[in-house]
């Protein structure tokens, strides 16, 4: 072994601190000085952003004060270039005085802060104003190293009690500081509240001067070490010809780490950990994309189509009621893991029946891989916590997959290469994943009891699983499906899906933490409550009180899985899985039964009773807690006397799931920064003062091949130069429809203000409005439907070129049921009646022109006139309008993407209504006509038709 001093004379020694406190003066100068220059330079300027400007603002924010103007930009990189030296030295130094031998988490913390302090360069010298992306990329990224260096700076701390004291306080008011600071950002850029960009300013600025300051703290135990340059050779006296030194830093050994984040750090245990997560997310993969699957045929159908049957792939767990079958499935779980993989290979075949086969197999298969794993890991209370980690973290990385994409899975069997599929990518890492995931198992594929009696009835433990399975999958499958259950309109009372749904996932991660570390207070009955009560709240409130509850019954639910899966794996597992998986299902049709109840046998009696379906869950989940409240404790039996947890191998593999718990959750968190609107749209052509708006029926975006249609919709909206769309049967948010919403991706993607129209539990197939105009303020409606379907409308005002046009999006009721449809046009009519401003219907109305309901919409009893009444080939879509001047009026073929066309009409403000005359297109101005691309054959099957396939213009 080397020795740590070599003969030689000491030419210089330094103490440690200087290293802390040049890193700690030239951070702080560049901030500093940055801010100084600018306020006495460009104070106006600085303060003044995209809505406000002095004196409602009066502060200005980091970036504007480092990065929009000479010199003050100067003089922040100037400094900052300086403290990248003591920087890169501090994370050396801190290495060096916390490595311990077998211990990799030194390591991974220097490699977070080398990680850390690059990407500060990153969005320090390319601020928002030279490329805002790329600021960005590096400014989350920055973000996402913070917690592992914070975290593993804590975990590795010296005993310096003075020094933790400060870093936990640092620490804690850091990320305290941060929910204020999404507070007054929201209210700055979605309620445009005057003054509060200042306050988000301020609380910026005290988020660097934590930041600096939490790694000042090191000045406390670097003071205890020098930095000692030798001369070996005589330089410094003039003996030598080549300098040579070495720094010689004193380690302090033998440091106590945290219990979870202790030494036997190992990375194979965490890659383990990753795998056994991503197959959780293979399962909740195709669990999700089941439905949607079904939905495919039962839509075309208009009713039951006989492939709903497959819903019950997933109670193939009754299987293992069969002694044999069940231990020779248990001796070979990585080959029914590896079958039920062949829900990713769906995507392969181009007929929609093979690809619903494949994937009610995948479904198959994984529901009894599943069920077979927790109970041969039922005799290791440790093995079988982490197995069922994996499949509660797995469910919040599917969550997450979809936040990041859109509501869509990007594995998902209707999903492809050309509507942005990953599915290769997906299927070989979950075959990695289950090769590692699936090495051993606690059992060889005999009945190796759990530890302890076994308490508590089978047959409730079999109900809890139902409930809970049901609850997980119907809110918790997407980040945005209870954000739209307390959603009604415009202006902003509630959540946004973006960003408020990582808030959603945050919760799920706080629950599970909750499940796995208070097991007893999970299973409680006082907790019970606490959730029964979110879950009341979510069913019968909207806006932020509503997502309260929702918040509440996220994190019970997630709390609950731990103990209700691990008591059901305590009985024989065909029938509390096998059982639980039937009454899972029967929940799912309940839950379809309650909008879908005009096409199903018996669904009257379910009609708009989703409050029957929550209060079957949470009874459910009930008869769970009361078995599982019967079992004893595990710290009471008398295998575990004492202490609880007491194995370290168990704790540090919690530990593993933790952190990727910890990783997915800063992930959901950069997600929601990444996505955040701009909300700085504009239309297409406001020199002509025009309103381009569109009525489609969109068939809940899956496509007449069962693809995912978003991609190609946003597409053909985008090339037709729409300003304002209506779109109906638009409402996805159910297990039958995947939980998803395509308005996001076309908002986001075309720039456009999006109302999604009555939620999910408005038990309607849904209205959704989109607006390159903002959005002033908006109702939802559920129009008279005494017999049939409710019809959903969404009464919108939109600033459209500095005027107030309201816009009205409307589904009807179907042919079956005239008196509801006549109803409807007598509740619609008084309304666009009572507008005092101009107004557009986009609708879809069920009646001919000119006969029946049309005289009620069309005339003296709404004031609005028909778009072109000489076009009597319609059937279900209509434009009307009044107060505008429409200029032209277009029908475009729906290619294979839905099975209804896109209606269009042109409209310009300020102007008088005119005439039915129709004008050539030579005669009208180039900004108010319908793009050529769609003329003749058209483009990817879109062209204008009926219409002697041409666009109408009028004078």
């Amino acid at each position: 072994m080397a020795p740590k001093f070599k003969d030689g004379d000491v030419v210089a020694t330094i103490n440690g601190k200087w290293v802390s406190y040049a890193h700690t003066a030239a951070a702080y100068s560049a901030f500093a000085g940055a801010l100084i220059v600018g306020l006495y330079l460009h104070y106006h300027k600085i303060v003044q952003n995209e809505f406000y400007g002095y004196p409602d603002e009066w502060f200005p924010s980091v970036s504007s004060t480092i990065g929009d103007r000479y010199p003050e930009r100067s003089v922040f990189m100037f400094f900052i270039a300086i403290t990248s030296g003591p920087r890169f030295a501090l994370v050396a130094f801190w290495y060096l005085l916390t490595n311990r031998p077998n211990s990799s988490l030194p390591k991974f913390v220097a490699a977070a802060g080398v990680f850390r302090t690059i990407t500060c360069g990153g969005w320090t010298y390319i601020t928002s104003t030279d490329d805002h992306n790329w600021h960005d990329i590096f400014m989350v990224s920055y973000i996402l190293a913070t917690l592992p260096w914070t975290l593993g700076c804590l975990a590795l701390s010296p005993r310096t009690p003075t020094a933790l004291k400060y870093r936990k306080i640092f620490a804690g008011s850091f990320f305290a500081t941060l929910v204020p600071l999404m507070y007054f950002f929201l209210q700055h850029k979605v309620h445009r509240v005057a003054g509060a960009y200042t306050i988000y300013a301020l609380f910026e600025w005290v988020l660097v001067l934590l930041d600096v300051a939490f790694d000042a703290v090191t000045m406390i135990e670097f003071a205890d070490f020098d930095i000692v340059i030798r001369d070996f050779r005589g330089i410094s006296r003039g003996a030598g010809n080549q300098a040579v030194s070495d720094a010689v830093l004193e380690k302090e050994k033998d440091k106590e780490v945290g219990a979870v984040f202790g030494s036997g750090f190992s990375w194979f245990g965490l890659l383990d950990a990753v795998a056994d997560v991503y197959n959780g997310f293979v399962f909740w993969s195709m669990l999700t994309s089941l439905g949607l699957c079904i939905w495919y045929f039962g839509l075309w159908a208009m009713g039951i189509s006989g492939y709903e049957v497959v819903v019950m792939a997933s109670i193939s767990p009754f299987l293992l009621g069969i002694k044999p079958l069940r231990f020779f499935i248990i001796r070979n779980l990585r080959i029914c893991h590896l079958l039920s993989l062949s829900g990713l290979l769906a995507y392969l075949f181009e007929k929609p029946s093979h690809r619903l086969f494949l994937t009610s197999f995948g479904v198959f298969m994984a529901c009894l891989s599943w069920a077979a794993t927790f109970y041969a890991e039922r005799s290791q209370p440790h093995r079988l916590e982490a197995r069922i980690s994996a499949f509660c973290i797995g469910l919040l990385a599917s969550s997450i997959a979809k936040f990041s994409y859109w509501t869509n899975n990007p594995i998902w069997p209707v999903m492809h290469g050309p509507n942005g599929g990953w599915n290769q990518v997906g299927l070989a890492l979950a075959v990695l994943a289950i090769l590692l995931s699936t090495r051993s198992t606690a059992s060889s594929g005999g009945d190796v009891p759990a530890p302890g009696p076994t308490k508590g009835s089978f047959l409730l433990s079999s109900l809890g699983l139902a409930g809970l399975f049901f609850a997980m999958h119907s809110l918790l499958s997407d980040s945005s499906t209870m954000i739209l259950w307390v959603w009604e309109g415009f202006p902003v009372r509630g959540p946004l899906a973006v960003p408020h749904g990582a808030l959603t996932l945050l919760t799920m991660g706080l629950g599970l933490v909750i499940g796995l570390f208070a097991p007893n207070f999970s299973r409680s009955w006082a907790f019970y409550g606490v959730g029964s009560i979110g879950a009341a709240i979510l069913t019968t409130s909207s806006h932020w009180v509503g997502y309260y509850g929702a918040l509440a019954l996220t994190i019970y639910v997630m709390a609950a899985a731990p103990a209700l899966i691990s008591q059901a794996a305590r009985h024989p597992p065909a029938q509390t899985f096998g059982l639980g998986f039937l009454m899972y299902n029967i929940l799912v049709l309940a839950h379809v039964w309650v909008v879908a109840y005009a096409f199903v046998p018996g669904g009257p009696i379910m009609r708009e009773h989703t409050d029957w379906v929550m209060t079957a869950t949470m009874l459910f989940i009930g008869a769970g807690i009361f078995s599982a409240s019967a079992q004893p404790p595990a710290s009471s039996m008398p295998k575990f006397k004492g202490k609880p947890n007491t194995n370290p191998a168990a704790r540090q593999q919690r530990s593993y799931y933790l952190y990727t718990l910890l990783f997915l959750e800063l992930v959901a968190v950069s997600i929601a920064y990444l996505r955040f609107p701009s909300y700085n749209y504009t239309p297409h052509h406001p020199e002509t003062k025009s309103i381009t708006a569109g009525i489609w029926t969109i068939h809940f975006s899956l496509d007449n091949d069962m693809w995912s249609s978003e991609v190609r919709m946003r597409d053909v909206i985008k090339e037709l130069e729409i300003d304002v769309i209506g779109l109906l049967e638009s409402d996805s948010q159910r297990i039958i429809m995947g939980n998803r919403d395509t308005t996001q991706f076309l908002a986001e993607d075309l720039g456009m203000y999006v109302d999604f129209g009555p939620g999910p539990n408005k038990h309607t197939w849904g209205a959704a409005l989109l607006s390159k105009f903002p959005i002033v303020n908006s109702t939802h409606h559920l129009l008279p439907s005494p017999v049939g379907e409710l019809a959903p409308a969404i009464e919108a005002t939109i600033n459209a070129h500095g005027r107030l046009v309201d816009i009205f999006v409307f589904h009807s009721g179907q042919d079956e049921d005239p008196e509801d449809r006549r109803l409807q046009s007598l509740f619609l009519a008084d309304k666009m009646k009572a507008s005092p401003r101009p107004a557009i219907l986009l609708s879809y109305l069920v009646t001919k022109p000119g006969v029946g309901n049309y005289n009620t919409y069309v005339g003296d009893k709404s004031g609005m006139r028909d778009v072109d009444p000489s076009d009597w080939d319609r059937w279900c879509e209509y434009i009307l309008y009044k107060g505008l001047r429409r200029s032209g009026y277009a029908r475009v073929s729906r290619g294979t993407i839905t099975d209804t066309e896109i209606q269009l009409a042109k409209f310009v403000v300020d102007q008088p209504e005119g005439t039915n005359d129709v004008i050539p297109e030579e005669q009208v101005p180039e900004g108010l006509r319908f793009p050529a691309l769609f003329k003749g054959k058209g483009v990817r099957g879109h062209a204008y038709h009926v219409l002697n396939d041409e666009p109408r213009y009028f004078a």
